[in-house]
């Protein structure tokens, strides 16, 4: 049996009751453990936010879990990568501590530069709904919306409608562009692993944890549709 480190992180004491609660988190690691030959020799749990440049050091617990892990010089076990972080700058620097990293949800082979396109996809991610958030805040503003809802002038009428639809359809094409080309690296790996089905790289996909762009699961259909978007 090889060593382990498990690391366990939720941003709230509501998040026990989600699927990144702790007791969740700890039993994929357990499985993840038994199933690939590994023994958690110790496990450390944080109740901290993830976001911010000074997020290791605000969160102490991370810095032992990477102190007891060089001592024993084995890696450190995470049920999801975003219990790490979703930066990529953040990620970043946690590989610089020369400590391995394995994310349960990936596989015991996603090398570092796998994980560093995963966060990257996640910080998009966070980004994009950041924006669509903002824009739509503003598009209600103008229209004299307030955010409580309540409109203080006229919204329009039916005849701005095509034009509100013809917007967003391009603003979604833009969106589903960077979505294909931050993901097409991913399926590019799994092809060079071997797969080429597309039925196959949707299941690869689908085993990383990787979703579709509207948070779905992978079908040899939207492998396909992804792949001719890039190439469009």
């Amino acid at each position: 049996m090889t060593a382990a480190i498990a690391y366990v992180r939720v941003s709230t004491g509501a998040q026990g009751k989600s699927g990144l609660g702790i007791e969740a988190q700890k039993e994929a690691i357990r499985a993840f453990a038994e199933a690939n030959g590994f023994e958690v020799a110790e496990t450390f749990v944080e109740i901290e936010t993830g976001k911010g440049l000074d997020a290791l050091e605000r969160r102490p617990i991370l810095g032992k879990a990477l102190a007891a892990a060089k001592k024993a010089r084995c890696p450190v076990l995470v049920s999801k990568l975003d219990r790490l972080s979703r930066d990529v700058a953040f990620i970043a620097g946690l590989m610089a501590q020369r400590v391995p990293f394995i994310v349960t949800e990936l596989g015991a082979n996603a090398d570092p530069f796998m994980l560093h396109i995963y966060a990257a996809l996640a910080e998009q991610e966070r980004r994009l709904i950041s924006k669509r958030t903002k824009d739509a805040l503003a598009g209600l503003k103008a229209r004299g919306v307030t955010k409580l809802g309540k409109p203080v002038t006229k919204l329009g009428n039916i005849t701005n409608l095509g034009e509100a639809a013809q917007l967003g359809a391009h603003a979604n094409a833009r969106v589903a562009d960077t979505f294909a080309a931050n993901v097409l690296p991913i399926v590019e790996a799994i092809r060079r692993s071997g797969i080429t089905s597309l039925t196959g790289i949707a299941e690869a996909l689908n085993a990383r944890g990787i979703r579709t762009a509207r948070g779905g699961t992978w079908y040899a259909t939207t492998v396909r549709n992804l792949t001719m978007r890039v190439l469009a």
